[in-house]
């Protein structure tokens, strides 16, 4: 059919709208992606949708007339677009309905009442119901597919717990017969054992101290229960079950105390009857006592425990009536003849003088339920997890004054036995407060709190260890903490002042804290100072002998570490004969090797002596070495200068004066009895080689004028030298000293014949 002109404006509206059918039809089953394209190509939009501009080549459209002459529109998809946008639909609803059902959040009734309202009909739930069985087929199918891959890790898992449940069995039944009290041991072990189990638990429940009378009394059973009103079968209360071989003891909770009980009802099992209770959900698991004229019903913590209760009742009912029965019979078997006693009594004696029958002291009843009394266990408790060792202290003296003299009676004995325990742990806390793995900063003064609580708990000995072992470790400490750097006098200085400061301070801490105790803490104390001594030498020696300083660096050390050592005068402790006897060795060897090398330069020196007079060239030298000799205590040495520079005395000589006089001051002030011997011997050795090289060049020199000069230097050497030595030696050590004077005699030069090549010395 062909249009007419005037028809064109009536196609245009038309095709305006299918354009719009068009849009509308893609919104309603397109994917994001169509829209998405159709929005990237610029294509106009109707009600905020993106649509076409003309048909795609996908779409066919029919324009047809209707009967009733009203145009009919119509839009047809081809087969494959259609097939696959509604394949898309379908993948992408099932993973978004997997998200959902996987989520950590996911409630299924919220999820249900959305789905509802959300749903036009019931063809949307028919629908979203298949996803979701599909979804569950496919969920099952992916689990069997792990069961079959993972078959041989699910048969050890399954080992593995039964193992597990035998072993739990095992453990189950040996916790029963725990709490059955059966004896795996000998019977008084079990009693012993059982008796203690009992006291221990009793310390927990107020007001039950007279059950702890009754002699062979033991503890069989116990655990929590919950108690029940027997009318209305209301909960009443939470207890505590106490079964002992001859009672029953029921204690009630404590709220306020955790842990704690206080005493309710003691049930004699003569006039016990127990009595099993049918389960009627939600009341089970319980059983009921009656006590004439009462009866009490209980709940048990589960149908196990329940079983246990009522067969260690029935069972410790069954020995105690046992037990009487065999009482009864032994009691009801003939008696034998009664024994005569020894001694026969004589008819002449008179009556009178029997001795008196000495009647017996009662003991004095002790009041045990004072209230500081009854809290005292926890009391000390509370001070000793807050750290107030001075509170936990005084309450103890409080009650060795309240039960001083009054120790016989069970309360008592009970009442010592919670606080010894207690003591026990304060003392563990002291004593790992002075040990050194503590922080040992704060000096002496920091141990003072824990030692003066542990002395007034008897412990002063284990006090005086602890205290000396813990400033022991901190004189260490601060010995190792010393950086060894530039000069050993400086290094020295430190030393001595933090080991003799740390020392001080340790005594008059240890005086302080330990007045009025026995003398025995004070011999320990002199034991530890010397020990601590030998710690001081050790790192002493190793800086100065050790580390082969002169002679002059080691004397200046051994004088600065005697000086401090004398500071402890100050509290009438001498430790001085200490430090000689444990420096003596490394003296020893200091001066032997400082004597071998005057020595050896001393033959060097001789080996090149042309004896020459000495000429020092400038005044400034000669007065230098007069001032040298002036202080090496030779006063005449003017008389041995000449004109200008000269010196009239040999070089070795004048060298030998100088290193021997040096060797003696230093030697002197290294000086105590016990080197006496040792330094004479090195002086005289030194002056032997002196006093052989003199005799050998007097008898071996052959020119007048030399021999003059040689015997010029022995008097030198015999009336100014050796005098010398021996003055300062005897004014160094007290006391004069014969070998020098011996050898100064027998050494002097008597008799030289200058025609021939020997001399008399």
């Amino acid at each position: 059919m062909r249009l007419s002109p005037l028809a064109f404006p009536r196609w245009r509206h038309n095709r305006a709208q299918i354009q719009r059918i068009v849009c509308d039809a893609r919104a309603t089953i397109g994917s994001g992606a169509g829209a998405g394209a159709g929005a990237a190509s610029g294509a106009p939009s109707w009600r905020g949708r993106p649509c076409l501009a003309q048909a795609p080549s996908s779409l066919n459209l029919r324009v047809t007339r209707s009967s009733g002459g009203a145009r009919q529109r119509s839009v047809t998809t081809t087969a494959e677009v259609g097939t696959a946008r509604v394949m898309a639909m379908s993948d992408s609803g099932a993973s978004r309905l997997r998200r959902q059902l996987e989520s950590g959040g996911f409630e299924a009734r919220l999820y249900v009442k959305q789905l509802s309202q959300q749903s036009d009909g019931d063809r949307d739930l028919q629908e979203h119901r298949q996803r979701v069985q599909a979804l569950a087929e496919e969920t099952a199918q992916n689990l069997k597919r792990n069961v079959y891959q993972n078959y041989r890790q699910f048969i050890e898992t399954a080992r593995e717990i039964s193992y597990l449940e035998s072993e739990m069995y095992q453990l189950s039944h040996l916790l029963t017969e725990q709490k059955m009290g059966t004896p795996r041991d000998s019977p008084s072990a079990g009693e012993e054992g059982k008796q203690r189990t009992l006291t221990t638990l009793l310390e927990k429940v107020e007001g039950c101290r007279h059950l702890l009378e009754t002699p062979g009394q033991y503890l069989v059973y116990n655990g929590d229960l919950v108690e029940y009103e027997a009318d209305h079968m209301a909960q009443l209360q939470r207890v505590h079950g106490f079964l002992m071989n001859d009672c029953l003891l029921v204690a009630t909770w404590l709220p306020q105390r955790r842990g704690m009980y206080r005493y309710n009802a003691l049930y004699q099992l003569d006039g016990l009857a127990v009595v099993n209770v049918k389960d009627n959900p939600p009341m089970k698991d319980m059983f009921k006592l009656l006590m004439f004229p009462e009866s009490r019903i209980f709940q048990a913590e589960n149908a196990k425990i329940k079983r246990e209760w009522l067969e260690v009742l029935e069972e410790t009912k069954r020995a105690l009536s046992e037990k009487k029965r065999r009482e009864q019979e032994e009691a009801a078997a003939p008696r034998g003849p009664p024994q005569v006693t020894a001694k026969a009594s004589n008819p002449f004696e008179d009556d009178d003088d029997e001795e008196p029958a000495t009647p017996e002291v009662e003991e004095e009843k002790v009041d045990l339920s004072v209230e500081w009394i009854q809290e005292l266990p926890e009391d000390l408790d509370v001070c000793i997890a807050q750290r107030d060792f001075e509170g936990a202290v005084d309450l103890l003296d409080k009650l060795n004054h309240y039960l001083e003299g009054k120790t016989g009676s069970p309360p008592v004995k009970e009442l010592r036995a919670k606080v010894d325990e207690r003591v026990r742990q304060l003392t563990e806390v002291l004593v790992f407060e002075l040990s050194p793995d503590r922080s040992l900063r704060g000096g002496p003064k920091a141990t003072r709190r824990a030692v003066s609580q542990l002395i007034r708990l008897g412990q002063c000995t284990k006090a005086c260890e602890l205290f000396l072992r813990n400033r022991a470790a901190a004189v260490h400490t601060a010995i190792r903490q010393l950086r060894i750097e530039g000069a050993t006098l400086l290094y020295i200085h430190k030393l001595c002042h933090v080991f003799f400061t740390s020392l001080l301070e340790t005594a008059r801490e240890f005086e302080t804290d330990f007045a009025g105790t026995d003398s025995g803490c004070y011999s320990a104390f002199v034991v530890w100072a010397r020990s601590a001594m030998g710690m001081f030498v050790d790192a002493f020696s190793k800086q100065v002998f050790d580390s082969k300083e002169s002679l002059s660096t080691a004397a200046e050390c051994v004088k600065v570490a005697k000086e401090h050592c004398q500071q402890l005068g100050e509290i009438g402790l001498d430790l001085t004969f200490i430090i000689h006897a444990l420096l003596v060795k490394d003296i020893q060897g200091a001066l032997h090797s400082y004597k071998e090398i005057i020595i050896e330069a001393t033959k060097h020196r001789n080996s090149e002596e042309m004896w020459r007079r000495m000429n020092l060239m400038t005044p400034e030298a000669l007065s230098k070495l007069k001032e040298e000799m002036r202080s090496c205590r030779v006063s005449n040495f003017e008389q041995y200068t000449g004109d200008d520079c000269w010196v009239n005395l040999s070089y070795t000589v004048v060298a030998f004066t100088k290193q021997t006089m040096g060797f003696l001051e230093e030697a002197l002030k290294l000086y105590f009895p016990e080197l006496h011997m040792v330094l004479l011997e090195s002086l005289v050795e030194i002056i032997l080689v002196a006093v052989q090289h003199v005799d050998y060049s007097l008898r071996c020199e052959q020119d007048p004028e030399k021999k003059a000069f040689i015997r010029q230097n022995a008097s030198f050497l015999y009336e100014t030298v050796l005098p010398v030595v021996e003055k300062r030696f005897e004014e160094g050590v007290g006391k004069p000293a014969k070998q020098l004077q011996d050898l100064r005699n027998t050494s002097r030069l008597m008799r030289v014949n200058p025609e021939s090549t020997t001399s008399v010395v």
